[in-house]
């Protein structure tokens, strides 16, 4: 990860183990790696599909950095976006399904689905080569791999760019659908998009970085979620304008960088998790209400979201909130705590909300804990009933 002032080393660059970042990973395919990010489910890393191109897309390794040790996983199954679109930089997504569980202690993530990323700073992690913004990434750099982050602000989607720069701008984004970034150092001379757009903004200051090789796939959080996946950088000029501080494509200051908008890919990802689920149930009569802790590992206990009533229209969406909750079971030590946003799309009228938990070799007795769903949109649970809340069981399985 590039950044300005200061080398890799220093601290403030460091996504260290047990600060909130465990969940993004390096993923190697070949000879070549790349970053991603472990999904809500706990089984599916979110990645960028250009890490794939040219090799088989049936090999991958991931490997996590947590307070369990460093652990390295294999993909049991990959899906890139059926419409991925090198020559344009679209649909640049893929899904890594894990072979084995993933470690308990990294996070797990929601993705952001609000449309108001653009003005937003947000925080970018990942694996890329590190270098200065006035040198650009270190071309030669042959040390360890190191989970970096670093600052921006989304300024606009890349086809505002495209609007602005015409032919200039050698390929097209589909609408709304990149979110970009350019790399400031406080000088208008460098700020591209303060030229090209007149979006004037040199910087946030000390924090301010953008992707490298290496960080492709990797995560932009807002608010501790997925807004963006890293796709691509570029130097751009024109005729008046050349922000580029070395008009070489590098990471360096004035250059402009690209994430896929995950709140425009946000259907694709649910429907394509939801289909991988195990044993999940799909009508209330299949749900179990407990579950076996087992000896190790994770298993899923699910809760069934079912809408019965009539949509304003065919395509809209219907959602809720939802976060679990103790009971007598803890979040960390039996279970793995979710929060997040559960969507029903078009000729979806129901899904469920995995829970991990958390096998041990512990005797002891049987724990529950609970689902809390509120914030209906597009339904009502009911006259006067905000909330609506599950139980669940989890079944010691461990003999004196």
């Amino acid at each position: 990860m590039v950044t300005t002032l200061s080398n890799y080393l220093d601290s403030r660059y460091r996504a260290d183990i047990s600060e909130g970042y465990d969940g993004v990973v390096r993923v190697a395919i070949g000879g070549y790696y790349g970053t991603g990010t472990l999904l809500y489910d706990g089984k599916a890393i979110v990645t960028a599909a250009h890490l794939f191109e040219g090799i088989s897309e049936t090999s991958a390794s991931v490997y996590f950095e947590t307070a369990q040790g460093d652990i390295t996983l294999n993909a049991s199954n990959i899906l890139l976006h059926p419409d991925y679109n090198p020559e344009d930089g679209n649909n640049d997504l893929a899904l890594i399904w894990l072979t084995d569980d993933a470690p308990t202690s990294a996070e797990r993530y929601d993705i952001y689905r609000q449309s108001d990323e653009i003005s937003q700073d947000f925080t970018m992690v990942g694996y890329g080569v590190p270098g200065t913004g006035n040198s650009g990434a270190q071309e030669d750099y042959n040390g360890a791999y190191v989970r970096l982050m670093t600052q921006n602000t989304f300024d606009a989607s890349a086809d505002e760019l495209k609007d602005a720069l015409g032919y200039t701008m050698g390929w097209t984004p589909t609408e709304n659908s990149q979110l970009i970034a350019d790399f400031d150092n406080g000088m208008s001379t460098h700020d591209a998009l303060g030229m090209f757009l007149g979006i004037d903004d040199t910087g946030i200051g000390v924090m301010e970085g953008i992707i490298s090789s290496g960080d492709s796939g990797g995560p932009a959080f807002i608010e501790g979620k997925i807004a963006g996946i890293a796709s691509y950088i570029s130097s751009l000029e024109t005729y008046s304008y050349a922000p580029d501080i070395d008009t070489s494509t590098n990471s360096s200051f004035g250059e402009i960088a690209a994430w896929q908008r995950v709140s425009y890919y946000q259907q694709w990802i649910d429907e394509s998790i939801r289909s991988h689920y195990r044993n999940a149930p799909s009508k209330a009569s299949d749900v179990q209400k407990s579950v076996l802790e087992g000896d190790g590992g994770v298993s899923y206990a699910y809760f069934l979201l079912e809408f019965t009533g009539t949509r304003s229209s065919t395509q809209a969406w219907v959602s809720v909130d939802y976060a679990s909750r103790d009971g007598s079971a803890h979040a960390g030590e039996d279970y793995i705590a979710v929060s997040g946003t559960l969507i029903l799309y078009p000729n979806e009228n129901e899904a469920v909300i995995p829970v991990e938990i958390i096998g041990d070799n512990t005797v002891e007795n049987n724990e529950t804990f609970y689902m809390d769903v509120f914030n209906p949109i597009g339904g009502s649970f009911g006259e006067g009933i905000v909330t609506l809340t599950a139980l669940r069981t989890i079944v010691n399985d461990d003999m004196l």
